[in-house]
């Protein structure tokens, strides 16, 4: 997974921000990084209605935010495996360029949903703002592991 990352993530190139997706079967969690990708942040939850729709969506906030590539949460099973929803979002991925034609590399995401609703309940978010935001958080978590992991190349 490491090696498809790197090689995936050097068309990024050295500088330049970067969105972070998590992609759920309602919504989709966006979070970008500064040019200097030292800290992600979380953007929005833009929720799902079809492929076209949400990609046009993607293609305005990466256009306002000058993103240079994409970084998509890769929902592994606990044993690494692919299943259904790793499989959604490489298919995800495969389509995207017909609306932004950047970049995309894909992130293990195994438990970011779950550390961001943890990190969320610890902070006293209410349910229902928690539901709100937990996809943007989620995002932003993947983003953040994986800018740090880019970082850690270039040492």
């Amino acid at each position: 997974m490491n090696n498809e990352f790197e090689q995936a993530a050097a068309a990024f190139g050295a500088r330049g921000a970067l969105f972070g997706l998590d992609l759920g079967e309602k919504t989709i969690g966006v979070a970008v990084c500064d040019p200097d990708r030292m800290v992600a942040t979380p953007v929005e939850t833009v929720r799902r209605k079809k492929f076209t729709l949400d990609a046009e969506r993607l293609a305005a906030l990466a256009s306002e935010r000058k993103i240079t590539g994409i970084i998509i949460g890769l929902p592994l099973n606990m044993d690494g495996t692919e299943g259904p929803s790793a499989q959604r979002a490489r298919a995800f991925a495969r389509n995207l360029p017909k609306a932004l034609d950047l970049p995309v590399a894909f992130w293990d995401e195994r438990l970011s949903t779950a550390a961001m609703e943890r990190d969320l309940i610890a902070m006293d978010t209410s349910r229902a703002k928690r539901a709100e935001k937990i996809d943007e958080m989620a995002a932003t978590f993947i983003l953040q592991g994986a800018i740090d992991r880019l970082r850690g190349l270039t040492k």
